[in-house]
């Protein structure tokens, strides 16, 4: 297809009619295809934001009429960024490198920022820093919430002993093979299904109408990167919040993921139509936001919610799978987003769009998951409630290193010894998620012990993470 323009690059540039998008795909095809894709892009922003001067042009004149039939997107306003940003209290300074504070400083400056937090295991990400918090009064900033909508941690306890894995770890890295599935191409091995792909919300707009096929593709799939499955064993701290008797070590099963091509259509989409309708400087342009009051606020409000249910529902397949397959018997599950926008009301009477991105919800009593790496352990926690941080934890140790630099300095040679003395069985994955790519999470956590209690340790022991 030449320069292989596909629907959902034309989705990024605003193209959202198909019979328009048919007509584009068709002339790039025919007329394009050697052209510079960038060059693409810079072309047909103008056609799509001034038709009028295409309606001649022997090539866009159909393109044009059909843009010029539609209804007109409302006027953008401009806005500037405040000279200095909003305060905002930082846990575990010595952690975090300068382009996150950056980062936060000025999304800080937004005209929409109320109050901010920046935890222990933020590093630099696209708009806001990873372990970024930010409230505003009435808005929602799609790409403050980020491209992976409900990313979440879910930890699985079962009653059986950790004894389990010397008689059975065979069944057990058989079946973590069997039954996860990482990357673009969703979930070959098995029919998946949950009922999260009859949700109605499906059937609100015409982006989660498209989007519905694929995740029902996608379902009972992980992403790749840091995302993973592993089987483990926790044992739980001497008057745990959850009951739990301690002094004997749990099998567990934690997984990492969010919403895969659903969240990030939405993502694309609403952060466009952001953008469209409210103007930044570049630095920080990808941070525009949606008026809660507005059609389009309201949208992708309901499309945030459908892709952290659908994120969920991810989890709570690969969890019944592995569980059935094991027979393994559930004692209880723990699990809650990390990527996700929530209205919240705090002490001072008022009520925030409170945006995770990174960042483990911690009101009082809430239960989280904060992992390490491969490695090192994850601590299920409870949160203390803490209004500093908008009610809210690092949601992990933290890059170190970023993908790039872990590839420069670690071999796979170093990443197996690495392994063979932690007694982890790795499964796929590679040096970019190697331990020494990320933060000492036991420094982390002693960082945030105002922030969050610890109710149990949980060590890894099989990982499963990207493709073989």
């Amino acid at each position: 297809m030449g320069n292989n323009f596909k629907t959902k690059d034309l989705d990024r540039l605003g193209y959202s009619d198909n019979k328009v998008r048919s007509l584009v795909i068709t002339i790039i095809n025919r007329h394009y295809k050697h052209a510079d894709k960038e060059k693409i892009n810079e072309l047909l922003t103008k056609v799509r934001t001034q038709p009028e001067s295409y309606m001649s042009d022997p090539l866009w004149s159909l393109v044009a009429v059909e843009l010029t039939d539609q209804p007109k997107q409302a006027n953008f306003e401009s806005f500037e960024l405040r000279q200095e940003p909003q305060p905002f209290q930082v846990y575990g300074k010595q952690h975090i490198d300068e382009h996150a504070s950056r980062q936060m400083d000025w999304a800080m400056r937004l005209p929409v920022s109320i109050r901010g937090a920046l935890m222990p295991d933020a590093h630099a990400g696209f708009g806001l820093p990873i372990g970024g918090v930010l409230a505003t009064a009435n808005q929602v900033i799609p790409f403050a919430v980020g491209v992976d909508i409900g990313c979440r941690m879910a930890l699985t306890i079962f009653e059986d002993p950790a004894s389990f894995f010397k008689s059975h770890n065979h069944e057990a890295e058989k079946a973590i093979r069997n039954f996860t599935h990482f990357g673009m191409e969703g979930n070959p091995g098995f029919p998946a299904e949950h009922d999260v792909l009859d949700h109605p919300s499906f059937r609100t707009t015409e982006l989660l109408r498209r989007l519905q096929g694929k995740a029902a593709k996608q379902l009972g799939s992980s992403g790749g990167g840091n995302h993973f499955v592993e089987f483990g064993t926790i044992e739980m701290h001497e008057a745990n919040v959850l009951g739990l008797p301690s002094g004997r070590a749990y099998v567990a099963l934690l997984s990492h993921s969010g919403s895969r091509g659903l969240g990030a259509g939405v993502a694309r989409h609403y952060t466009d139509i952001a953008m469209d309708k409210c103007r930044l400087p570049d630095m920080i342009k990808h941070m525009a936001w949606l008026d809660m009051h507005t059609e389009e606020g309201q949208e992708y409000w309901i499309s945030m919610q459908l892709a952290g249910a659908y994120a969920s529902a991810c989890h709570e397949v690969i969890h019944a799978n592995l569980s059935r397959e094991l027979g393994l018997t559930p004692l209880i599950q723990v699990s809650n987003h990390h990527n996700f926008a929530w209205k919240e009301k705090f002490s001072d009477g008022n009520e925030y769009v409170v945006h995770r991105k990174g960042a483990t919800p911690a009101g009082k009593g809430v239960m989280g998951i904060i992992p390490g790496s491969m490695c090192a352990p994850a601590y299920l926690v409870s949160g203390k409630g803490n209004e500093s941080t908008l009610l809210s934890a690092s949601h992990g140790a933290g890059r170190a290193m970023s993908r790039q630099r872990a590839k420069e300095r670690i071999t796979v040679s170093g990443l197996r010894k690495t392994l063979s003395s932690s007694g982890v069985q790795l499964i796929g994955g590679n040096v970019e998620e190697a331990p020494e790519a990320y933060k000492d999470i036991a420094s982390v956590m002693k960082s945030q012990r105002a922030l969050v209690n610890i109710e149990g340790v949980f060590y890894p022991k099989i990982v499963r993470m990207n493709k073989d």
